[in-house]
């Protein structure tokens, strides 16, 4: 093995032993032979050879790799199962590197990977001309190396008395059968249940302790979760000192398969990085990103300069043609029966033998036609081309190129799809084209005396020939007349053509080599050409090789992958023989790897006559035409040399020869000399030259030859260093002259100038660039080493393409790897490119298969290139984009992977082991205290972030205020003084008034209610009654009963009859928290919660007293209660947060008055008003809005229940409208329900809102739908009566949200300033709301990396990484607002971010929970400042926000403080030691595909998990992988751990349109999700 520097003795193998091996690697390949059979075979062909090795370890000597006629017989590990000869898999194989990558591999420590979950569904990927069969093989026991053999998910935890911490055993799923490794487990599947007791308990929270931080790069120790002290959760559990159990919605402790995953990626993670970089550089968008430095230690180049290197001139003594059309004139006329070209068909017949008499009478047709009997002279002509996978960028380029007439054949123009009018139809991106039959019957014949002008060799184009760059755009490479013949003459010299000699091609006739060898150079040496066309190789690979023996074919033009198809079908062949071949020309020998082809090939064929000097490899490129091309012998070319080459030095750009390290040596052959070059004789005496007429003069020979020179890629063209590897420039009248119409880049590349060291130019002459990466060798041989298309730069290292596809295809292809397709690019993710490795599977791959594939692909190329995949994706086969002759499309492949069109059935990506310049985790400082806090903000100019609403005192012009204090008086005052005055009205789904309420009704309703609970319920005072009504005013009529008789109404959502598993449970628990002593509530649900559906869900036999209300007696109370004291406990207030905490606030009688008091004054409620409510009345804003301000301002409420627009969408705007409402409140649900449903009619609706202006007002039941229209209530809908339409939430608010609902309804008169938000938390329902008053909210955008370190800074709008944020509505009056530091509790300047504090009348007083911990949460309640005014007493709201004082000034003639809500302290994500906001992420993950729907995010262990619904097809879902990675790189600079793709409707969302996004990390982890993929990025 020379080429690898072993010390080997060569030992020669008989021809008949080398076929006889060759024969049996085929039956191997074909199934005909076992790999046992197939050893011992082998073993005893070479056992006379295999004692001679030397040096080698005996147990290596188990099998020995086939040496070629230049190779020494060598040895290969035991692990090396050899891989059969198959279908193109072989085109970059070489055994060399074969036996490395299985070495590596060998020694590689097996990682342990988390392999993805499936749903069932997405494993049937039907191919286009494949069909994949499902998977019905069982995963053996322990699932090969990625699954460790635990099954606690299935076994009782009693089992694992002993189990280890989590921290060092990867617990595993059950390892059943690959349908149920692959498939998600039903909630059905849950683990066994845990035994009661102290140690089990223990023995869960040790399983489940978190590890340490993998992902940050900080110091790593061992850590124990432990969430902060909160709540009764809805997960069932007090959030207390034992928060390290996690458990499921069903109150049940996570051991899913899905955390042990999690847990698997972790320690997969474990795997230390390479050494930290330390060198930062600060970009444009001033993040500190770090940037790798060259290491000091790495190889420099260390040779003297290259030289130019000068080719051989062309022969004096020839006698060259003036140009192509007088050479085919020429055998035209003397030679009209010589053939010319043999046509093939699919069978390998031939269909007709084109001779040179032929040819020319044909063209002198086709250019008469053309001159003359079209409409328009000298249009630019097109050959028929293939529609490939870029021909929308080659119409681009037709129509740069003017290209107007499109020639084609008869069969090729019935094969074309047509318009109805019966022509061509025309093709996307194309320009219109004439399309012009060519075959002789359509021609015209042109008259005897009829001759074409002569076209001599000069400067006009000759042909444009399409180029795909890198990055998928097409160039057209124009060709010169004196180009194309010098390219011609220099081939006829090199390759020794001669006339009369037969060529056989394989290659594609319209461009590259195809066109310069098989249709230009043979009409020059009038040569017989013998075209194989590609279906024919697909049919029969052998082909060409008959085709050799049949004509005796002195010359072949093919590429690698032919030979190596060769080798399929030779076996049974004996009567084929080589032995006429003087010439086969390898045309893609610039590939480094069709060194094993070439090996291969000689291999089986040398026994049939081929010799080895008939071999030429050669180099070319669509800008440089031919580069350089191995001479035979004969014709004086030096012998043929290969070159090892250490892979790591080559990474750099050195050429270092056989590297000790021998698992990544690459070996190449030579391409061969420089083509011959300079300025050509012409047949009349006058000298030729390049670019240029013919001159005069008497045989002049002023002839210069074609000049080569490595130059460096990048910068200045300096040549290279003689070990240094750089871009290969030629100098020659044999190259092709510019890009057609792109003059800029054609001076770069055509107009080269290489200038030494010194900046001396070595040539007066430019040169051109051909794209190829090579040096310059021993006797002066050209050596390719790659492309510059296939270079991808990662960190400061380059490597090629072809490279990594060799590395992949050694690592057993056979099972997985469909033909060998594989394609490998780079992308560019946060500032550097990472490598994508996609290849096609085989339809018969196993999901486990591919997967263990894929992770040792990962390993091999990280041991031999030591550079890592960013993402490896398999797809289905048949279904990448193919070039013209089959191969893969690389730039649409790269296209469709960013597009996310690629629709992979596998996918696996590796952002934590390559993206390793995200920037340096931020290091927390020690605090600064809180004085030097508020100094540094006085010093610096800032104010105190402090705001206030307008002081109540100044407000109130009546004593009923003070006379009134309690809701119960206000409610008897009114039915007293205006008993019919109407408060409410409640609609249907149809529109229809179901019921109204006015004020003496409502308080005989309470009465009734009162009397039931004081003599039926036997209830006392201060007692709790639960409500659960539908919405409704049965609702409002309980709610004031439990006040008139002194009891504490606690509001609840009823549960949902179709859902009554998920809902009972928590209405069971909000009764048991609260303590109440009685359920309020209707018939039908009383029914519900007795009922057997309901059994099964909870205990009904637990329930306190159910009072049904609906059939009460009339009866009034002696006496109504009124509160001792106004800080006497009203009602609670119970609601789930978004971080899953079921809480409940105490409302005071003084708190629930100042509530109205202050929302009467900030919206102008009078008796005389009416708003309309589509909220949901359980808590919050919406039960206040619903059940209190109507009684205490004497408005009239227009209730809409939201539940009702799930029927008819446009009930809340319908009634908007008919009752002219200035104010209306909505939630996010709300609106996005309007917008969705109801965006796309809004035309529909504005042509009938004008009618019903014009028309006199009917009732809606008077008026008929029409076929087609909307829905009744639709009909008229105005919504210029709006004055404010407020959404009430708990949130940051949705910008794009409300700014696309003002934009769709403002056709139907929908003011442009309407719509506002509002802010309340738990602490405090009402803190800002925009009201009727006031200046409009204001907008400002903030950098949001510097929110990350909670700074806020102001850019302009579309700055990059700005970020949106609106005013969350006017302070409310009476409320005082502060931004401290959640933390050191101190007061912080307008220009950060930190935690909003309130004080306000209508505070709530204080948690309540079942536990009596309202210790631990006093300072939500009762916090104080600790600097500056220590003395106000304020709520913590846990939401982060900050102040800025506008220009705009407010009622008062001061200048309006705006409050801004960015997010929930208890959400946000402490990742890389910066505070991240989930709905920022989110924000960024919806718009990286069309096909998200819906995202949440959330952490776990320090992992960012993601989870996206997908609209649409489920074989779609692994698109999204890629996508939603690269994103959060991009703007983020995170690295997201888990992708997890579910159905629509899967993230949890409440009533008010917020995310549950602890219940979605609950369910996740208890496997409860159905996901439809899961994939783990390592």
């Amino acid at each position: 093995m020379a080429e690898r520097g072993c010390p080997l003795e060569a030992v020669p193998l008989p021809a008949e032993v080398r076929e006889s091996l060759a024969e049996l690697e085929l039956e191997l390949s074909e199934g005909d032979i076992t790999q046992k059979g197939y050893e011992k075979k082998r073993g005893k062909l070479l056992a006379r050879y295999v004692p001679r090795t030397q040096g080698v370890d005996p147990s290596l000597q188990a099998e020995t790799r086939i040496p070629g006629p230049s190779q020494a017989t060598a040895p290969v590990p035991e692990q090396q199962k050899t891989r059969p000869s198959h279908a193109r898999d072989e085109r970059f194989r070489s055994d060399v590197h074969t036996e490395a990558v299985q070495a590596a591999l060998a020694k590689y420590k097996e990682r342990k990977m988390p392999m993805p979950s499936k749903r069932r569904s997405v494993l049937t990927h039907t191919a286009v001309e494949a069909y994949t069969p499902p998977d019905t093989s069982s995963a053996s026991e322990d699932e090969g190396s990625l699954r460790r053999p635990g099954r606690l998910a299935s076994a009782p935890l009693q089992s694992h008395a002993g189990v280890a911490p989590w921290l060092d055993q990867a617990v595993q799923g059950s390892p059943a059968s690959s349908a149920a490794s692959c498939t998600s487990s039903r909630p059905g599947g849950r683990p066994a249940a845990v035994p009661p007791g102290p140690a089990a308990l223990a023995r869960v929270a040790d399983l489940h302790s978190a590890p340490p931080d993998v992902t940050t790069g900080l110091a790593q120790h061992q850590q124990t979760y432990c969430e902060r002290p909160q709540l009764a959760s809805v997960r069932g559990a007090p959030r207390g000192g034992s928060g390290s159990v996690l458990e499921t919605a069903g109150g049940v402790p996570v051991s899913s398969r899905v955390s042990s995953k999690i847990q698997q990626l972790l320690n997969t993670l474990k795997k230390p990085k390479r050494p930290p970089l330390k060198e930062f550089f600060v970009d444009d968008l001033e993040e500190v990103l770090e940037v790798q430095q060259p290491d000091p230690d790495q190889p420099k180049p260390e040779g003297g300069q290259t030289a130019v290197l000068k080719g051989e001139l062309l022969a004096v003594g020839s006698t060259w043609p003036p140009s192509l059309l007088a050479t085919l004139q020429q055998w035209g006329t003397t030679q009209p029966k010589a053939p010319c070209l043999t046509a093939l068909d699919t069978t390998g017949k031939a269909v007709y033998t084109l001779t040179y008499g032929k040819l020319w009478s044909r063209s002198l047709k086709l250019a008469y036609t053309l001159l003359n009997k079209l409409t328009s002279k000298n249009e630019p002509l097109l050959k028929p081309g293939d529609r490939d996978a870029g021909s929308q960028q080659v119409g681009f380029l037709l129509g740069s190129c003017g290209v107007a007439l499109a020639l084609t054949t008869d069969a090729c123009q019935k094969g074309l799809p047509k318009a109805q009018t019966g022509e061509v139809a025309a093709f996307k991106g194309w320009p219109p084209l004439t399309w012009l039959v060519i075959d002789g019957k359509h021609l015209t014949k042109p008259p005897k005396d009829w001759h074409p002008s002569a076209q001599d060799a000069g400067a006009g184009t000759a042909y444009i020939e399409y180029k795909t760059s890198k990055e998928g755009s097409t160039v057209g490479v124009a060709v010169s007349h004196a180009s194309l013949l010098a390219q011609c003459q220099a081939l006829t010299q090199a390759c020794g053509y001669s006339e009369a000699e037969t060529l056989t091609n394989v290659l594609d006739f319209k461009r590259d080599a195809g066109l310069w060898h098989g249709v230009l150079t043979s009409v020059m040496n009038r040569m017989h050409v013998v075209s194989i066309p590609y279906a024919l190789m697909k049919a029969n690979p052998l082909s060409w090789i008959q085709k050799v023996c049949a004509y005796k074919a002195r010359a072949a033009l093919v590429k690698s992958r032919d030979m190596h198809w060769s080798l399929l079908a030779q076996r049974g062949q004996r009567d084929v023989s080589l032995s006429s071949l003087r010439l086969l020309v390898v045309a893609d020998g610039a590939n480094p790897w069709s060194i094993s082809s070439c090996d291969a090939f000689l291999n089986v064929f040398q026994a049939r006559g081929l010799r080895p000097e008939v071999i030429c490899p050669c180099a070319s490129s669509p800008e440089a035409l031919t580069v350089a091309i191995r001479r035979p012998p004969d014709l004086g070319g030096p012998p043929p040399r290969r070159a090892v080459l250490s892979m790591s030095c080559l990474s750099h750009g050195v050429i270092r020869l056989d590297a000790e390290e021998k698992l990544s040596v690459l070996t190449v052959q030579d391409v061969g000399q420089v083509m011959p070059g300079g300025e050509v004789t012409a047949g009349d005496g006058l000298v030729l030259r390049p670019g240029g007429s013919k001159g005069s003069g008497a045989r002049e020979h002023q002839r210069a030859s074609a000049n080569v020179c490595v130059v460096k890629v990048e910068g200045t063209p300096y040549l290279c260093k003689t070990d240094e590897v750089g871009e290969i420039c030629v100098n020659s009248s044999a190259t092709a002259t510019a890009y057609y119409g792109l003059l800029g880049i054609t001076k770069n590349i055509f107009e080269t100038v290489p200038v030494t060291a010194g900046g001396a130019p070595v040539c007066d002459r430019p040169f051109t660039r051909t794209g190829l990466l090579g040096f310059i060798g021993p006797d002066n041989l050209v050596f390719v080493v790659g492309k510059l298309d296939g270079l991808m730069v990662v960190g400061v290292r380059r490597h090629n393409a072809d490279d990594i596809v060799a590395t992949a295809l050694a690592v057993e292809p056979m099972k997985f790897v469909y033909r060998g397709r594989i394609a490998v690019f780079s992308v560019t993710v946060l500032h550097d490119d990472r490598i994508v490795l996609v290849a096609e599977q085989r339809p018969d791959a196993s999901e486990e298969d591919s997967f263990q594939w894929m992770s040792r692909v990962l390993q091999a190329i990280d041991s031999i290139h030591q550079v890592g995949v960013y993402c490896l994706a398999l797809v289905p086969a048949n279904t990448l984009p193919k070039a013209p002759l089959g191969g893969i499309h690389v730039s649409e492949t790269k296209q469709r992977f960013l597009e996310g069109m690629l629709h992979p059935c596998n996918v696996l990506m590796c952002p934590h082991t390559c993206v390793t310049n995200l920037p340096k985790p931020r290091q927390k400082q020690p605090e600064v205290g809180p004085a030097s806090m508020v100094v540094g903000n006085l010093v610096a100019g800032k104010r105190i972030a402090q705001a206030s609403g307008r002081e109540l005192s100044h407000l109130e012009d009546s004593d009923q205020a003070r006379k009134l204090l309690f809701l119960p008086d206000v409610l008897r005052w009114r039915a007293s003084t205006t008993p019919e005055h109407l408060l409410f009205l409640l609609l249907s789904a149809k529109g229809t008034v179901t019921s109204t309420t006015t004020c003496i009704q409502l308080h005989k309703k309470a009465e009734r209610v009162a009397a039931a609970l004081m003599e039926k319920a036997r209830l006392t005072t201060g007692a709790h009654v639960a409500l659960v009504y539908p919405p409704g005013v049965d609702l409002i009529a309980a709610f004031y009963g439990c006040l008139y008789c002194g009891c504490v109404p606690v509001t609840v959502r009823p549960p949902h009859p179709q859902n009554l598993a998920t809902t009972l449970p928590t209405v069971k628990m909000i009764v048991e928290v609260s303590k109440s002593a009685c359920v309020l509530t209707t018939q039908a649900i009383t029914r519900l919660l007795k009922s057997k559906e309901a059994l099964a869900a909870v205990d009904v036999r637990t329930w306190p007293t159910i009072l049904d209300t609906d059939d009460i007696p009339k009866k009034k109370v002696a006496s109504i209660f009124r509160p001792p004291s106004p800080d006497v406990l009203a009602y609670l207030d119970f609601s789930v947060s978004t971080t899953g905490i079921l809480a409940g606030v105490k409302m005071s009688h003084a708190a629930t008055s100042a509530l109205c008091r202050s929302i009467k004054l900030q919206c102008e409620l009078y008796p005389s008003r009416q708003i309309a409510i589509c909220l949901d009345p359980y808590c919050g804003l919406g039960f206040a809005l619903w059940c209190l301000c109507s009684v205490y301002s004497g408005h009239q409420s227009v209730l809409v229940p939201p539940p009702e627009l799930e029927t008819n969408v446009s009930l809340w705007l319908w009634a908007v409208s008919q009752y002219k409402a200035r104010v209306t409140f909505c939630s996010y649900s709300v609106m996005e329900m309007c917008a969705r449903g109801l965006g796309a009619q809004t035309a529909v609706l504005r042509v009938r809102a004008v009618r019903a202006w014009r028309e006199p007002r009917t009732s809606p039941s008077s008026r008929k739908p029409s076929r087609g229209a909307p829905p009744p209530a639709m009909k008229g809908v105005n919504l210029s009566c709006v004055r404010t339409c407020m959404v009430v939430a708990e949130e940051r608010p949705r910008i794009a949200l409300t700014q696309s609902f003002s934009k769709l309804f403002r056709d139907l008169g929908l003011p442009a300033r309407a719509v506002s938000t509002t802010f309340g938390c738990r602490v405090n329902v009402a803190i800002c709301l925009q009201g009727t008053a006031g200046p409009d909210p204001t907008t400002v955008y903030v950098d949001m990396r510097a929110l990350r370190h909670d700074r806020v800074r102001l850019v302009e709008r579309g700055s990059p990484h700005s970020l949106p944020l609106t005013e969350s509505g006017k302070i409310l009056p009476g409320v005082k607002v502060i931004i401290a530091h959640s933390e050191t509790r101190g007061p912080l300047g307008d220009s950060h971010l930190g935690e909003v504090w309130v004080s306000s009348p209508h505070s709530a007083t204080g948690y309540y929970t079942v536990y009596g911990e309202e210790g631990l949460h006093a300072d939500h309640f009762s916090a104080r400042l600790s600097f500056g005014d220590t003395q106000t007493v304020w709520a913590r709201t846990g939401f982060l926000g900050f102040l800025r004082r506008t220009e705009l000034t407010d009622a008062s003639g001061e200048r309006h403080d705006a409050l801004y809500v960015v997010g929930s302290l208890d959400e946000t994500l402490e990742l890389r030691g910066m505070r991240y906001h989930p709905v920022d992420i989110e924000t960024s993950v919806i718009r990286a595909h069309r096909s998200i729907a819906e995202c949440a995010v959330f952490t776990w262990t320090n992992l960012l998990v993601v989870v996206v619904e997908l609209d649409g097809l489920e074989q779609d879902a692994l698109d999204l992988v890629a996508l939603v990675t690269n994103v959060v790189l991009e703007e983020h600079h995170l690295v997201v751990g888990v992708v997890v793709i579910v159905d629509p409707g899967v993230i949890p969302i409440n009533s008010r349109g917020e995310k549950q996004r602890m219940h979605l990390r609950d369910g996740f982890l208890a496997d409860q999700l159905d996901p439809i993929y899961v994939a783990y990025n390592m």
